[in-house]
């Protein structure tokens, strides 16, 4: 098959000079949104994609299908009891979003109603007619008063996670004439319904500011608003209705204030002024605010201080090395505190009152566990998600009391699944410190290790995010082809605690990189499969990862998928000007003020270490609209790795309607991952 020359970009060098080092970028012109030629190029690129592509045409097709036909698309989440209500999410057979209802609570109804008819059905928000034609639709808040009357929802038809706020009545039907641009997630009601806090963003797309908007009135009052560039504002009600909650929090330090939800108009109160390096949560529990908090903890502890007073933190659960506390929720007579240990998640349930604790026991050797939609306060059950690379996603509800765990929902995989077919594995790694890494493997049942399977490896490792293990419907078409999976779980996430993470970030972030190519090395020494046969995948931070491990290895693997990949980090971290950058500094350092940082991020930079390898197929995905990783840090590395390295197989693909998650359509999500696993199958030689 012949095909036309990849698209070139002309060049119009740029200088810039920080710390008597100047530097060149040729494809600087690229960052220019507003011009014609960029959206120009940009669609060359998306048509020599296409082209370069077209023998996957068909097996695009059969992938998509197979994702669609294991899929029950006309289906129902469980419905979550709130007051006096069921809530739940329908979705319908062609239709591409969720419906949003609830349902009134029958006389001594206690289990949720899982009949598919629901008598008496309210549709509080249905996402397909919000988006009826547009190319992008995304809801951000969704906020039920706890009186039910009503919902405060926003909206996002661009894909730049700038949201617009309404109000609807839901005993009217109504939505509101005053919208609020410029939302940003989060919103907590005041105990009448009369008030709505929300939160709005600057120009660098940092949630500043929380306001108190009346219901029915059209004038706002700011009543917190954050100077620190640093910090992000959120806001939030306790799931006991109490307070609300307004906190400021960097990527190090944290700083709480509250405010009765039965009084709306009184000042924030702080609960402890912020130390730099100490970050705090709370929760609101009785006569107590529970503080989940790293003050002399790396790893954290829970403590507890007086309502009517805040001072003092009274230990519950002291320092455990090793067990990270990660957040605690407070219901009228338990604490469930979800902690990680060993690299797995867990649950940990204190009775209110008593010094009697347990940890939720699973029966799988790696899996992944939390809570999951518990908004009601005076309970003696939770619901928590529960998952594996074998296990869909199940829904349980737990009886705090008895123990006793009640399996209300499976996902649904269609077409037979079943998971005595698979396997999974944890294995370790060895980085070149000598740190264990560890790896989570799944395959077919029965694959042999001949160093000759196909394999895909993903990693993150940045922000303290964990990659748990986690089930995946569109997974099962490589694994079905004897494609195995890999997670590798890499220092700079939060797997193994709070250290993981530390010695993962600033001057030590290389140790993600050198963590992922051990690896991937760690695979084919265990003959799972070899590095002609192996395939990257990453995305955001993790593409950061992909392009970091292309330069650095690039023999260790057949193909690389880097989406929305933060590949030009040293460009952005320079401009406090962009969105996010200020607030990057606690995790990657400012290479603005400090030459030392400055010469180790342009060590590592991807689109400042191209150079003349022989690099593996490389596929970048991005979006013209998102704001977390903007579209042309790919754009100028695909770019530069054609002109630096010629002769490789460098393939950009833009969504020019989408923003940082991709489309959002369900479909066309199906439709870009049957994109992105035809293109691994055909590198991998599994077609």
């Amino acid at each position: 098959m012949t095909i036309e020359a990849p698209p070139t970009a002309h060049q119009s060098p740029s200088e810039r000079t920080f710390h008597g080092d100047t530097v060149t970028d040729e494809f600087a012109w690229l960052m220019n949104k507003e011009d014609p030629a960029t959206i120009a190029y940009l669609e060359a690129e998306n048509a020599w994609t296409e082209r370069a592509t077209a023998h996957l045409d068909d097996l695009r097709k059969k992938v998509f299908q197979e994702i669609r036909s294991r899929t029950q698309e006309t289906d129902l989440s469980v419905p979550t009891r709130k007051g006096a209500h069921w809530y739940y999410t329908r979705t319908v057979e062609g239709k591409q979003y969720g419906i949003h209802c609830r349902v009134p609570v029958r006389p001594g109804e206690t289990d949720p109603p899982m009949d598919a008819e629901k008598p008496g059905e309210e549709v509080l928000l249905d996402g397909n007619e919000l988006a009826e034609g547009k190319e992008f639709f995304a809801l951000g808040t969704f906020d039920v008063s706890p009186d039910g009357n009503w919902l405060a929802y926003s909206t996002d038809f661009a894909g730049d996670e700038r949201f617009v706020l309404k109000i609807k009545n839901l005993r009217t039907g109504e939505v509101l004439a005053d919208e609020i641009s410029d939302a940003f997630y989060g919103s907590a009601w005041s105990a009448d319904g009369s008030v709505l806090f929300y939160i709005t963003v600057d120009e660098a797309w940092r949630p500043y500011r929380v306001w108190r908007h009346v219901v029915g009135e059209t004038t706002d009052t700011i009543i917190y608003e954050e100077p620190d560039e640093r910090f992000w504002v959120g806001v939030d009600l306790t799931r006991s209705e109490k307070f609300i909650v307004i906190d400021a929090q960097s990527k190090i330090t944290s700083e709480v204030r509250v405010i009765p939800a039965d009084r709306p108009e009184a000042e924030p109160a702080l609960i402890a002024e912020r130390v730099q390096g100490v970050e705090y949560s709370l929760e609101h529990h009785g006569h107590r605010f529970l503080i989940l908090h790293n003050r002399d903890a790396e790893d954290f502890a829970l403590a507890c201080t007086s309502v009517d007073n805040p001072g003092e933190w009274i230990e519950l659960i002291p320092h455990e090395p090793g067990t990270r506390l990660e957040s605690v929720d407070a219901f009228a007579r338990h604490v469930v505190v979800s902690l990680r240990r060993d690299g797995l998640t867990g649950l940990r349930v204190m009775t209110d009152g008593s010094t009697d604790r347990y940890d939720m026991p699973f029966p799988e050797p790696i899996y992944s566990v939390g809570l999951a939609g518990n908004p009601e306060y005076d309970t003696s059950s939770v619901r928590i998600s529960y998952t594996s690379l074998v296990t869909p996603e199940s829904v349980f509800d737990v009886d705090l009391v008895t123990r006793a765990m009640t399996l209300r929902k499976q996902k649904p995989v269609l077409g037979g699944y079943n998971p005595a077919d698979y396997e999974q594995f944890r294995e370790w790694a060895t980085a070149p410190d000598g740190t264990r890494v560890p790896i989570s493997i799944v395959a077919r049942k029965g694959t042999q290790r001949n160093g000759d399977n196909p394999a895909v490896i993903y990693g993150y490792g940045s922000y303290e995010h964990s990659i748990d293990p986690y089930f995946s419907i569109a997974r099962l078409s490589l694994l079905d082809r004897g494609v195995v999976f890999a997670i590798a779980h890499v220092r700079g996430g939060g797997e193994l605690g709070r250290r993981w993470y530390e010695h993962g970030k600033m001057l030590a972030k290389k140790n993600t990189f050198t963590d992922f190519v051990a690896c991937a090395e760690a695979l084919v020494r265990a003959r799972w499969t070899s590095a002609s046969r192996l395939v990257a995948r990453g995305g955001s931070a993790g593409g950061l990862l992909m392009g970091a491990v292309a330069n650095l290895a690039p023999q260790a693997f057949a193909g690389i998928v880097a989406e929305v990949p933060f590949v030009d980090p040293l460009t952005s971290i320079l401009d406090p000007s962009l969105p996010l950058t200020v607030t990057e500094w606690e995790e990657w350092g400012n290479p603005l003020e400090s030459p030392e940082v400055y010469a180790y991020m342009k060590s590592y930079s991807p689109y400042e270490n191209v150079a003349k390898l022989h690099y593996p197929q490389i596929l970048a995905v991005t979006s013209l609209n998102d704001t977390r990783v903007l579209y042309h840090e790919p754009t100028k590395w695909i770019a530069r790795l054609r002109a630096v390295a010629p002769g490789g197989t460098y393939l950009l693909k833009t969504e020019m309607g989408a923003g940082h998650g991709g489309p959002s359509g369900r479909y066309d999500s199906w439709k870009e991952e049957a994109f992105v696993l035809s293109w691994i199958l055909d590198v991998v030689k599994a077609v």
